[in-house]
């Protein structure tokens, strides 16, 4: 392992020992490495850290490469696969790592297309057709398309993470398939490497040209179109594929006749799709795009039986709907006793629901939604009162009864609530800290519309039969339904039981009809059945096309087809099996309420990816490093593998509380907290990272530049004392270099200033405003360092306003310090015990029903959640309940009592631009104060912006200077955007860095600042 550094992440160094063959032993190639970086502009890792973060990635599946490259070009690629295929060696070509079949791990050389070759290279507004390189999210390839209404329309759930290469290998489509069907619809041609690094470009080619064009002895294109043209005409091949619209198992062999039978072209882009990078690498695909719908109408559908659900789908379909999708009893369920969904779920579902499905149209204006949802209604929903009527034309219809209810939606907000309600899946079931948990191996199931009900009835028989459940949801209309059985993969027995599910579940999908997998592939899940599903001819066709394209077998082997030497079986290489131990070699400090604690959270997260978006097409907070410098090893997913690998034996050589762990895995996560928001397992990294950190100062000791942030409260009040002499100290000449080369704290960073006259002090001065005798509320406004000692305008604003709403306001001097900073900085026992000191002296305060109000966000958080795992183990849990439970950030407490409503303001003619920190996002407290401030007259816009990059102490660091920096950009370059002529921020770090931005006169105020600036005389 290599320490990282700046925003370049991990030193691509590695050693050549570490080069291994397709059976993962040591071969004799000490050059390996080194060859290839003399043949690539590209990195080139072959270090024991970067091949584990690639052993996994959505699946269930951990496989350690043989290295990993990442190419700049096309150039690049062919000489990689040029070099292994002369060597023998295999080569997995992988973009977002999003696969849910394990058809992106190997024992292979890995091309990472998404690092360097994600450019987006033109684009023919008038011919629909854009060129990308393949490691292009689509969501980055759609906002490039926005302005001129047109999209690629595949849809897949994951597609702000997923990549264009990623979409042709698995032939990818979404909700709306009903509308646009698959990828291979949409690529025009590839250029592309072959097996043996040859460049070219597939393209349909008329089928009276294959003739010329096929050499079944020639070199290896001609071998290929021998091939192409032998499938063309080959009689069986048609009749042995499923009639289906969401069918990817096995090679695309149905479409590539039925183009070859209409247009008369041999399509060999189309080929590729769903060829899981097993017949060539893309390195730059055109696509044909298609225009985004003016608006869409939404019908929510309810049953008392998902059957009945089931039953119900057939006929929706004769309506024609852009997507149909359900959701069953099993998640509304969950999802009602979650925080984020439990109100949506009780506002739009009556208890006892037992499915819904949830039907979208398309349309070309509001009024034809209207009448689109109004005729399926009509039709399909109960008589009722609320829906005797539903065209409006005063005929009360007497259609059969279907559903127990509906509802339906047609502004953007209402349509986003409903597929809230839709989305809210996946987050809860990958949620499970347990050993058991929903695994996905038949998660992908296909069959006719029709014969969804047998199939469902037969699949939930086999479920119950292995005393077993699952939920189903997701693409009911084309039939597709996402199926994750509850199995615990850590025993023989439940090993045996996912082999026996999927072997009866494969029976069932061939007797209707259907496919092992309608969506996400074959990979190591599925690979094994497709011998059943087509037969044993169709088996051979595929291992004849295989060898055309790949003569050695070394593109991704082992993924939709296998030789009968060397077998893909389901249960083998799983992350988590009977062999699989943790030891985290400690006994955690914190509080961890799940199930398996700490263990649990370590393994909690599943390798969506979801922490690999980009700001500007995702939003979100998370993971600020990752988007920074779009390394894997600094995302979310990157952490946590190498947490679980280093304390599972995967990462033999490392501890996960010793010094280089922490230096190459831990160091630059800066806290934010958004994994625990934005992950849809809600990984908390922030709290993984305090809680080895903390083990690794109570066995190494700790630097005295981290003990001194950690008190940086005691040493605000010395620099307070001291001023103004300890601000003219940083002024002095070569002051910087001193204190940098001394501490480390970045000679780049202004460092904040003393006031003498505290915030404390002027209220100690002043007294309160309002007499406690007839106040209606009563508050402790606690004091935060930065407020207290830096800025007490920002003290004495929240004051006024506090007051201004009739409130009477005590502010304790003593309670300056909340702990966040030794929380931060791993230092839990000194933490706690500032909690336990804070909790003591506030508690009897909330039971005598005053309210804690903090002005500083991340001391807030530290109040209502950090403080309950610090203490929920000690006799002080309950006094941290008590106060958790009264403690709120100032503009938090305003809005969620609206006690801003009886607040006089003049109305300010004024645009702000507002950045919520973090911790708020993270805690879902971010929007009050954009409510306060607007009704307080400003023409506010929130901007969906992650972390700062200061995240306390991070920014101040001379190692972290530029990953700061580099984060912070992200949020100057929104800020230029706004427009606003003020940008406001409530966090003290956050007013720091933009302080510090470039054409900065000086950090901006604490939006409770401005709203004190509109209170009326």
């Amino acid at each position: 392992m290599t320490a990282e550094s700046g925003v370049e992440g991990p030193d691509p160094s590695g050693d050549d020992r570490a080069n291994y063959d397709y059976a993962g032993g040591e071969v004799q190639r000490p050059g390996l490495v080194s060859d290839l970086r003399t043949l690539v502009d590209g990195d080139v890792r072959f270090d024991e850290f970067t091949r584990e973060l690639y052993a996994t990635d959505a699946s269930i599946y951990d496989v350690t490469p043989v290295g990993v490259v990442f190419p700049t070009d096309t150039e690049d690629v062919s000489a990689v696969v040029e070099y292994c295929a002369e060597r023998g060696i295999p080569v997995l070509p992988r973009g977002g790592g999003t696969s849910l079949a394990g058809q992106t791990v190997n024992r292979a050389v890995v091309l990472d297309l998404s690092r360097y070759m994600d450019d987006f290279v033109e684009f023919d507004a008038d011919e629909r057709r854009a060129r990308a390189q393949p490691g292009i999210t689509l969501g980055h390839l759609n906002a490039e398309l926005a302005d001129a209404g047109l999209k690629f329309a595949p849809d897949p759930a994951w597609g702000d993470k997923s990549v264009l290469g990623g979409a042709i290998g698995n032939n990818s489509t979404g909700a709306h398939s009903l509308q646009y069907g698959k990828t291979d619809a949409y690529v025009e041609s590839c250029e592309v490497v072959l097996a043996d690094g040859t460049v070219t470009t597939f393209e349909p080619v008329p089928v009276e040209d294959l003739d010329d064009l096929a050499d079944p002895n020639g070199d290896l294109e001609g071998r290929i179109y021998a091939a192409v043209r032998d499938v063309l005409d080959d009689e069986t091949i048609a009749d042995a594929y499923p009639d289906l619209k969401r069918n990817v198992s096995g090679y695309n062999l149905d479409y590539v006749i039925d183009r070859a039978r209409e247009d008369g072209v041999a399509d060999l882009p189309g080929l590729l799709a769903g060829s899981e990078g097993t017949l060539a690498v893309v390195t730059e695909a055109e696509v044909s795009l298609e225009p985004v719908p003016e608006t869409k109408g939404l019908a929510l559908l309810r049953y008392d039986d998902l059957l009945d659900a089931m039953e119900d789908v057939e006929p929706i379909l004769e309506h024609d709907p852009a997507a149909l999708e359900v959701l069953d009893d099993v998640l509304l369920d969950l999802a009602r006793d979650t925080a984020e969904f439990g109100a949506l779920v009780d506002e739009m579902v009556p208890a006892g629901t037992g499915a819904v499905l949830l039907v979208e149209f398309y349309a070309d204006s509001d009024a034809e939604g209207r009448e689109r949802v109004a005729d399926l209604l009509a039709d399909r929903a109960p008589v009722s009162e609320t829906l005797a009527d539903p065209t409006g034309d005063g005929v009360e219809t007497d259609a059969p009864v279907r559903a127990d209810s509906a509802a339906e939606a047609h502004d953007d907000a209402e349509r986003e609530q409903f597929w809230k309600l839709r989305k809210s899946g996946l987050p809860i079931l990958l949620g499970r800290t347990s050993d058991a948990k929903h695994v996905a191996f038949v998660e992908d199931t296909a069959v006719p519309p029709e014969n969804l009900p047998e199939f469902v009835a037969d699949f939930q028989a086999v479920l119950d039969d292995h005393d077993t459940y699952a939920s189903f949801y997701a693409h009911a209309g084309p039939g597709v339904l996402h199926v994750r059985p509850l199995v615990n993969t850590k025993t023989g027995e439940g090993v045996a039981k996912m082999e026996s599910i999927a072997d009866e579940v494969t029976d069932f999908v061939v007797e209707y009809g259907g496919s092992v997998s309608g969506e996400h592939g074959d990979g190591r899940a599925r690979t094994q059945w497709n011998k059943k599903l087509y037969g044993d001819e169709i088996w051979e066709t595929f291992q004849d096309l295989k060898t055309a394209f790949d003569p050695d077998w070394l593109l991704n082997p082992g993924q939709v087809v296998f030789r009968a030497d060397d077998p893909t079986d389901l249960t083998e290489n799983l992350r988590f099996d009977p062999e699989y131990e943790f030891d985290a070699g400690f006994e955690p400090t914190l509080e961890w309420d799940n199930e398996n604690g700490f263990q649990g959270m370590a393994e909690l997260c599943h390798g969506c990816g979801g922490c690999r978006g980009h700001q500007d097409t995702t939003g979100g907070v998370m993971c600020p490093t990752y988007r920074a410098a779009e390394e894997e090893s600094l995302s979310t997913r990157g952490r946590a593998n190498a947490l679980r690998q280093t304390m599972s034996g995967d990462l033999p050589d490392v501890e996960g509380d010793s010094e280089e762990f922490l230096a190459e895995v831990m160091d630059l996560c800066i806290g934010c907290k958004g994994c625990k928001k934005d992950c849809p397992s809600e990984v908390d990294m922030a709290k993984l990272k305090a809680e080895v950190t903390h083990e690794h100062h109570k066995r190494e000791g700790a630097s005295l530049r981290d003990r001194l942030f950690a008190n940086v409260d005691r040493l605000s009040a010395i620099g307070s004392a001291l001023a103004p002499l300890s601000n003219l100290a940083t002024k002095v000449p070569g002051s910087r270099i001193v204190t940098e080369k001394a501490l480390g704290i970045a000679r780049e960073r202004t460092l904040p200033t003393f006031e003498r006259g505290t915030f404390v002090k002027w209220f100690r001065k002043r007294g309160p405003g309002v007499p406690v005798a007839g106040a209606d509320r009563r508050v402790v406004l606690l004091p935060d360092t930065y407020t207290n000692y830096s800025r007490p305008e920002a003290g004495k604003a929240a004051v006024r306003v506090l007051e201004a709403a009739g409130i009477h306001v005590e502010v304790p001097g003593e309670l300056t310090d909340s702990g966040r900073a030794a929380f931060s900085k791993g230092f839990l026992d000194q933490a706690r015990e500032t909690a336990r000191k804070n909790v003591t002296e506030l508690a009897p305060r909330v039971d005598d029903d005053w309210d804690v109000v903090v002005i500083e966000p991340s001391d807030a958080v530290m109040y209502q959640s950090d403080y309950l795992d610090l203490l929920g183990d000690s006799e002080d849990a309950a006094a941290a309940e008590t106060v958790a439970s009264s403690a709120y950030g100032v503009l938090e407490y305003l809005d969620a009592h609206g006690l801003d409503d009886a607040v006089d303001f003049e109305i300010p003619d004024e645009d702000l631009t507002y950045h919520g920190h973090c911790h708020q996002k993270a805690t879902a407290k971010d929007h009050h104060a954009v409510g306060v401030l607007r009704r307080a007259g400003y023409r506010v816009d929130p901007l969906d912006s992650g972390c700062c990059g200061m995240a306390g102490s991070f920014g101040y660091e001379a190692e972290h200077y530029s990953m700061s920096r580099a984060i912070g950009e992200v949020l100057f370059d929104q800020v230029e955007e706004s427009g606003g002529e003020q940008v406001v921020a409530p966090g003290a770090s956050c007013r720091t860095q933009l302080g510090d931005r470039p054409g900065a006169d000086d950090e901006p105020p604490h939006p409770i600042e401005k709203v004190a600036d509109a209170l009326a005389d």
